[in-house]
Parts: C-alpha cells; structure tokens; sequence
C-alpha cells in the first residue's frame, strides 16, 4: 500500500515536527556569564589544580567542559587583541584592534585601543587616550546581537580593571565599567550614559576600596605549596624587581589617595573589587531576572594576574598564590550566581584574552636563548642602517612593536622602490639578536604561506592600521615593556594557549575535550545556545562536540 502526503499535510506533519523539536531544545539559560582572567596561561591552571578549591576552577574543570589545546589564534597576543576576539568571534584583520596601541598610519600618531576624545568618564579625571568607547571596534559582539534579537531588553554589562578589558566585552551597545586608579572607584564614560544608575552611586559611596589600607597581601598556603616557584635570588639586582612578599597597602603620603588605588592594580584585591562590583550590577540591573524574559550577559574581565606576572614572571610565588586566591574568589562567586540566579539557570565561560612567557631570567637558568628588546633602539639602529645604506634619512616613519612603518612616499621621490625598501630593512633586522621573522606589506598583500606561524600573523596584520613591517621575537625573547620582567605578545604557544571552560549543567557536556578550540569559537557556541545569528565577522565553530 502506497501513502502520498498532501501539500497541505505535508505543511502540517513537518509544522508539528517543528513544535516537537523545539519542546525538546533546553530552556535557554537566564545569564551568561563570561569570565576573563588577563594574562592566565593555561600551564598555570594545570599546575596548580591539585591546590585549588572544590567550588573555583575545579568546579569548572569537573563539571563543566574544559579544553587543554585552546589558543587565541592571532600572531599579536596583547590584552586588547584577546578581549576583542572573545565576544567578536574574529581575529584583528577583521576587527581592527591590532594592539593596546598602534600608530594611526595617516597621521603617524600613537592610538590608545578604546580612546575617544568624543567622550569622558562620569564623575572622573579623563586623559586624552583613556578608554571610553569602542569606536576602533570595527565589528559587533555577541552581546550586540542579544540587544539586536530582544529589542534592545536584554541587558550587557561588562567590568574590568582595565578600561580595554571592559569596553571590548561590552561591544558597541552593551555596557562597560572600569577601575579607576585615581578614586577606586569603577565607573562609565558619558558614551554610555549621562549619569551612572543609583546603584553604582550607592556603591561609590560605600567606598569599599578603602578597607584594605594598612593590610597586607602573604601567602595563603603553607611554605611548602610553594617550593617548585622560582626562587626570589634569582632575580638579585634586576631592574624592575620590586617589593616581595609582603605586600602592604599603603600610599607614601600615609593616607588613601591615588597612589594608594593605584598600588591595589598589582594585588589580590583589584580582581576582589571587580567581582564585588559585579554582585552589585547582579543585583542593580537585576540580571538574569529580566522581566522581558530574555537572557542577560555579564563579561567580567580580572586583570591583576596580567599585572602580577609582568612584574614577578608566571613561575613567581607570587602568580601561584595569586591564582590560589583568585580561585577562592571565583568559588564565592560561583555559590552567589547559584543562590541569586540558580546553577540550572547561568551559563559560564572562562577563558583568557592571552598566556605568558617566562622571564629571561627564569628560561636563560634552564639553558633556553632569552632576552628582551629594546623597541627604541631597535628602531633608531635601522633607521641608521637604512640612512647609510639607501643615503635617505629617517625612512622609519614610526614604531609600534612589532609593527614598523616605512615612509614609502620619501623613499619613493629618492627613487627607492617601496619591495626595495621593505627588503632592505627586513634583511638587516633578521639580523638582530632576538628577531626570528620580519614580513613585509608586500608579503602580507600577497598571503603568507599557511604555515602555522604564517596563518596566525595574516590574521593579526589590518590592510588599513597595521605597519609595514611586522616582527616576530624568537622564542623566549620579548619586546620590553618598561620596568617588566617579561611580556607577552607572540605567536608562540605560551602566549597563545589559555583556558577554555565552559560550565551549565543543561547546555554543557562535562568532560575533558582533547580537540583543537580557539577562543573565536566562544561567540558563535554562545549564539547557537542563545539561537541567534552570530556576531557578523565571526570565523569560529560551534564546539558541539562539548554540548548537550
């Protein structure tokens, strides 16, 4: 016997066959909670997962999915990079923040990721390049299209101690806050508001940065949870190397101030005040209880352990007990998202906006090649280089490391050809201790080879922003950043490789997950859970193989 569906039927079998499967589909989770602990290798979390607590990250790693091999998957690994490929699913070609600074290719000025003169902080001192927009954002977020889908009811709110780590989570119509190291304070700029909600007014007031003064940061472990750190004689009369354990709080002038809130950037306590802050803004905008019924999104981005391993190293006591309490905090704040939302109700992601290298010190005593950079000099030597070579001065027209701009248009009236002058000054810099790689524009404008290393510097060069000249470091080497003992920024796996953990009982496969990930991938997963069109220029996957 033969049956044959009218197109009517037909119309009402698979109709019905719709309604099914979207009763089987998971309740949609009520707030997504992005966590972003700047400057975490993932190394660290494996290291020292046997000292944390049952309730932080271990929590993360049982019962949620957890991948060891995930990378930020760009060549510039800087926090401004991560923090705008996490909610854009997009790598810097794309989005256009090539670095924490860059040079404006037309007027040869330094740019600052997330300034705009167009805007000020509220009830705060604003400098010129201080964070207050995301206009050098080229691209959406996530929470751009959870705004977009509900109306523009669904509520996004980032919090960081850095003003970057806030605004390239909130995207363009989401809403940031940042530390303030002159007042304590956590605060927006008037591109987001006119005037901060009560809440944040009733917050300031308390000033609950001001209970810390005279206390002091010490170990939260026995002597012996810290014997495999690197030793503090090893970095005997380096510059840079300040105070150790103990870290009091205090200001020089014997009262809180600015120098005071400043001192609590490269502590425990900046990463207790930005989960603090982020209870409130629970509560204040009464996330995860919206009343149109669509899920919120709050991005909390912790950024002492960045500060902590610029000045100490990642093998430092320091970082470890750092991590030790940070995990502490993450499992407080873990119990307060299930008392005030419900463990069935918040999804969370925890990643990193890039991992950390080694001092020199550290990797030299292990008989690696190490050493730093100094971008001024390294500069000024070309320049001399190019000047005696070609009889054209000042053919540098500016630097940005690792990106180097030529001035084509001097070269160009010397009759000096633009590939000419790229290969003139690629040849000499290969040849400067600690420099692995140069390519060129014309190399970038052609493709590099697809090679790993060749695929992770296409996506970090932007036609339009980038230099004409990208360094790579050799491995173990940085650019100097200053007063640090070392940096990140490279293409290589310990910069590239951080945590990548999911947790929600309903949506989320717990498990280890052996398989390639990239952090780009965070975005388009989130959108297929929260069933939205993912942000427009995402390139990652859905990371189905971790899902219910």
């Amino acid at each position: 016997m033969t049956f044959t569906l009218s197109r009517l039927s037909l119309g009402a079998f698979l109709l019905a066959a719709s309604f099914s499967a979207s009763a089987a589909l998971p309740a949609q989770p009520k707030l997504v909670v992005v966590l972003v602990v700047d400057g975490l290798p993932n190394e660290q979390v494996q290291r020292y997962r046997e000292q944390f607590s049952a309730g932080g990250f271990n929590r993360l790693l049982r019962q949620g999915a957890s991948y060891s091999n995930a990378h930020q998957a760009h060549g510039v690994t800087v926090t401004a990079v991560g923090h705008a490929a996490i909610l854009t699913g997009a790598y810097p070609y794309q989005h256009g923040v090539i670095g924490n600074n860059w040079i404006d290719p037309a007027t040869r000025k330094p740019v600052y990721c997330t300034e705009d003169t167009a805007y000020t902080y509220l009830g705060e001192d604003t400098k010129p390049a201080d964070g207050t927009s995301p206009s050098k954002l080229k691209v959406g977020t996530l929470g751009d299209e959870m705004r977009y889908a509900s109306g523009n009811r669904a509520k996004v709110i980032a919090v960081s101690g850095k003003d970057r780590g806030a605004i390239l989570l909130a995207g363009k119509s989401g809403t940031a806050y940042m530390y303030m190291e002159k007042s304590g304070n956590f605060a927006s700029s008037s591109y987001y508001m006119a005037a901060h909600p009560e809440w944040v007014q009733h917050y300031q007031q308390a000033k609950g940065q001001d209970r810390y003064y005279g206390k002091s940061w010490t170990p939260l472990l026995a002597d012996s949870a810290y014997a495999q750190d690197a030793d503090d004689a090893l970095y005997a009369g380096i510059e840079g190397v300040g105070q150790r354990f103990r870290f009091t709080h205090y200001s020089e002038t014997g009262s809180i101030d600015a120098d005071y809130y400043t001192r609590l950037k490269t502590t425990p306590v900046l990463d207790e005040l930005t989960l603090a802050f982020a209870r409130a803004a629970i509560e204040g905008e009464n996330l995860g209880r919206n009343s149109a019924g669509v899920a919120d999104l709050l991005a909390v981005s912790l950024s002492a352990h960045d500060y902590i391993n610029h000045a100490f190293g990642p093998e430092s006591k320091m970082s470890h007990d750092h991590l030790q309490r940070l995990d502490r905090m993450l499992a407080g704040f873990f119990g307060y998202l299930d008392q005030r939302v419900g463990a069935g109700n918040v999804l969370v992601v925890l990643t990193a906006d890039h991992g950390f290298p080694n001092t020199p010190e550290f990797a030299k005593a292990a008989h690696l090649d190490a050493g730093r950079i100094d971008g001024d000099k390294l500069a000024a030597v070309l320049d001399a280089h190019l000047t005696a070579t070609h009889g054209v001065a000042k053919l540098v027209a500016a630097t940005s490391l690792p990106n180097i701009h030529l001035d084509y248009a001097l070269a160009a009236k010397a009759g000096l050809r633009r590939d000419e002058l790229e290969h003139s000054a690629a040849r000499f810099l290969l040849g400067q201790a600690g420099v692995a790689e140069v390519f060129t524009r014309t190399e970038f404008e052609a493709g590099l080879p697809a090679t790993r290393l060749g695929t992770l510097m296409q996506r970090a060069w932007n036609r339009q922003l980038s230099g004409d000249l990208m360094l790579v470091t050799k491995p173990y080497w940085h650019f100097s950043g200053g007063k640090s003992l070392t940096s990140h920024g490279s293409p290589y796996a310990y910069d590239t490789n951080v945590p990548l953990l999911l947790m929600g009982p309903q949506w989320i496969r717990p498990g280890s997950q052996a398989s390639y990930a990239e952090v780009v991938d965070i975005a388009p997963t989130l959108a297929h859970l929260l069933r939205l069109r993912p942000p427009a220029a995402s390139e990652g996957r859905v990371l189905t193989e971790a899902l219910r």
